[in-house]
């Protein structure tokens, strides 16, 4: 059953622009992609005086968090929900408002702020949960959650460096791992000891724990760009970095991933990365590996071998 801190009387959901709404005081962060925070799955049910959150872009993701804010808030509470407009931002009022909140709306700098009151019987909760929860999908024979990257199919860079990944050994970790795809395959070899699953996105670090249960896997909710965790002297790092932060490009997410793994593989280990044609990854990684082969290039996607 949900539980919640007694201490927590307001959550914070993303980083909101700070001079488009107010932080509740005291506000406990609850976003599945901020390492270390509170789930606001497991908040009690009208425990809250007030919620703010910067609502996700995908609809069935933002539907879930806010029906989870509501459920948490107590009947007569404050709940503040913000979007940029291309991001769901103008659907926000008559989802609200679905729900059986009193809405009110104001544009500001490309952005919806909805200031919404929840009322003492919220509507089409469960149905927003359901739809937004973790489920089995046939399609990839793994369990998945709307949010998660290419939560619904395997991403066409994961599915080439599938094909063309060598049988791996020794210790090694999949940086950004999602839901373990790669992690399965790469377990699948009996020269494999050890491989740690990094992620920044807490469900995906969930779905990936039921997805991969081979012992040698461990997993960590954490972003690369940090020093946790700690990794040393790996034989191999595989990875399909993210290149979008916040809905925006960011080809610094991909550099830091590079940067990472020369960081933490031994010497003569091998970074195997995938990424979108476009992205200018050549010469990081010449600048971090002593030699770096492209081992196929296909569909938009090209698969890199950089060796330490």
């Amino acid at each position: 059953m949900p539980h919640t801190d007694s201490d927590i009387r307001a959550i914070l959901y993303g980083l909101p622009p700070a001079d488009l709404a107010e932080m509740p005081e005291g506000a406990a962060q609850v976003s599945p992609l901020i390492p270390g925070s509170a789930r606001l799955e497991d908040v009690a049910e009208a425990s809250l005086d007030a919620a703010l959150l910067l609502a996700p872009p995908g609809t069935a993701e933002r539907r879930y968090a806010l029906a989870l804010a509501i459920r948490a808030v107590k009947p007569g509470g404050r709940l503040v929900a913000m979007a940029p407009k291309d991001k769901g931002g103008t659907r926000l009022a008559k989802e609200l408002r679905g729900f059986g909140c009193a809405v009110t709306d104001e544009p500001r700098r490309h952005h919806r702020i909805c200031t919404a009151t929840r009322p003492d019987m919220p509507a089409g909760i469960e149905a927003a949960l359901a739809g937004g929860a973790p489920r089995h999908i046939d399609n990839l024979a793994l369990c998945t959650q709307p949010g998660i990257f290419s939560w619904d199919r395997l991403d066409p860079g994961s599915a080439l460096l599938l094909r063309h990944l060598p049988a791996l050994s020794g210790r090694g970790a999949d940086f950004g791992c999602g839901l373990g795809i790669l992690a399965r395959a790469v377990l699948k070899s009996p020269k494999v000891a050890s491989l740690a699953l990094i992620d920044i996105d807490r469900r995906a670090i969930e779905m990936a724990r039921r997805n991969v249960g081979e012992p040698g896997a461990t997993l960590h909710w954490a972003d690369l760009r940090s020093a946790e965790p700690a990794l040393t002297g790996l034989d191999f790092v595989v990875t399909n970095p993210p290149f979008h932060d916040g809905g925006a490009e960011d080809q610094a997410l991909g550099q830091a991933f590079i940067t990472r793994a020369a960081a933490v593989l031994r010497p003569s280990g091998t970074l195997y990365l995938v990424a979108n044609t476009h992205l200018p990854y050549e010469a990081p990684l010449r600048a971090a590996f002593r030699t770096v082969t492209t081992l196929a290039t296909e569909g938009g996607y090209k698969l890199f071998e950089a060796r330490k």
